[in-house]
């Protein structure tokens, strides 16, 4: 029920009785407030979000009518939608893509079978650290793991839970070829100090730090120098 069925409602209980003498303002105000308290009416009233939703039409009926009269047309729709591709490319710029935020915490649960939440940055500086006191048995596995987690913050190498380190080194190898028998060696070390209690020594922890170094600067899938091309005079 509405304000119109109230107001007609008031004015039949104010003409209920021929002698009845015709409310002033004041008491018709009074009247129509009484009867504006009634349930019905309160339950006729509409919810917050039917008021919201109705804006939002009403809007967006604003914003593709040029005729109406709030002045939004074509352009007021080209300039929304300019706003919500800038925006939209803001984010990428500054969260990365999902797929990447997604990979890169799938990569940092664990590394060669035991948990490893560090960066390849924090592995590398925790393996040179090692290595200056002399610890080169823990400067390997580091260093090693530091390179393993460089090539998956970068996308190159993502490795599956449980992987060896041999796994590892196969993978790597099929992107650059040109390490393949270094990989094969600084995965020996690792193994080598790992599993079978041998020593570290100064020359291996530097072998694989060589390798981690020459892995950061490389590039996968690398195209092979191009010939020159013939001169005009050249026989063919």
């Amino acid at each position: 029920m509405g304000l119109t069925d109230a107001a007609t409602r008031v004015v039949a209980l104010a003409r209920h009785g021929a002698d009845a003498p015709a409310p002033d303002r004041d008491e018709a105000r009074e009247l129509l407030e009484r009867e504006l308290e009634h349930a019905e009416y309160r339950e006729a009233e509409p919810a917050w979000f039917d008021v919201a939703g109705q804006a939002i039409v009403d809007f967006f009926e604003r914003l593709l009518n040029p005729e109406g009269s709030g002045g939004f047309g074509a352009g007021a729709l080209i300039v929304v939608a300019v706003i919500v591709v800038a925006l939209i490319v803001i984010a990428l710029l500054i969260w990365g893509r999902p797929r990447a935020v997604t990979r890169g915490a799938h990569a940092s649960a664990e590394l060669f079978g035991d948990a490893e939440q560090r960066s390849a940055r924090e592995l590398r500086r925790a393996a040179d650290a090692a290595a200056r006191a002399q610890r080169f048995d823990e400067a390997i596995v580091l260093r090693i793991r530091a390179m393993a987690r460089g090539l998956a913050e970068r996308g190159i190498v993502m490795l599956p839970p449980g992987a060896t380190v041999h796994a590892f080194a196969r993978r790597t190898a099929l992107i650059f070829p040109a390490h393949t028998a270094t990989l094969d060696a600084a995965a020996d070390a690792f193994d080598e100090v790992r599993y079978l209690r041998g020593t570290g020594s100064p020359a291996a922890y530097e072998l694989v730090r060589e390798l981690d170094a020459a892995l950061v600067d490389a590039h996968p899938a690398e195209l092979p120098e191009l010939e020159s091309p013939p001169t005009a005079g050249a026989r063919r």
